[in-house]
């Protein structure tokens, strides 16, 4: 692929992965370069009014990622939303063509696929049989049983040892000195 340089992409057309979408639904199309800052200023304050009842995040590629933290952050935010994710491919065609025209080489087109992802918050009940719904505060119960198991394993932590360590008994001055044994 030396020999070549990318001159045109092309994204191809996909149905829209989660059915009977409002079409007055505030659609997200997050990218790699999108600041979560921006994006989450807008999406709050529009879900926040009376008006908004849905709001759809999509991302592409390394927006993946993104996307994901902008519903989590979303959810945490505005407490009793719905949600339906659908992960599924775009399609993506590229031409490339060839650096020098005289190397008797021709132009090629690839097709790759390209992961993405689909999450339609709502304020309103969803269908509950649909594939990748999750109902509000279904994770809450799995981070509070967490933070249980942290804050055992913390108070574990504190109270185990021999003893030596900061805040236990330590014989001696603490200089490299050997405790003295006592006789009795």
């Amino acid at each position: 692929m030396e020999n070549y340089q990318k001159t045109k992409i092309t994204e191809l057309p996909c149905p829209q992965p989660i059915a009977n979408v409002p079409k007055d639904t505030i659609e997200m199309k997050v990218k790699e370069s999108s600041k979560i800052r921006n994006l989450m200023g807008y999406a709050i304050a529009k879900m926040e009014s009376d008006s908004t009842k849905e709001i759809l995040f999509t991302g592409t590629g390394k927006a993946v990622s993104k996307t994901i933290s902008c519903v989590e952050i979303m959810k945490r935010r505005i407490k009793g939303l719905h949600q339906i994710t659908k992960l599924f491919y775009k399609q993506v065609e590229e031409l490339w063509e060839p650096i020098v025209s005289e190397a008797g080489l021709d132009s090629l087109t690839v097709k790759r696929n390209i992961p993405a992802i689909c999450i339609l918050l709502s304020k309103d009940d969803l269908p509950t049989n649909e594939p990748g719904y999750q109902p509000p505060g279904s994770f809450d119960a799995f981070w509070v049983h967490s933070l249980k198991e942290e804050a055992l394993a913390q108070k574990k932590k504190r109270q185990g040892g021999a003893g030596t360590g900061r805040g236990g008994k330590q014989h001696g001055s603490g200089r490299g000195e050997r405790p003295k044994k006592s006789r009795s």
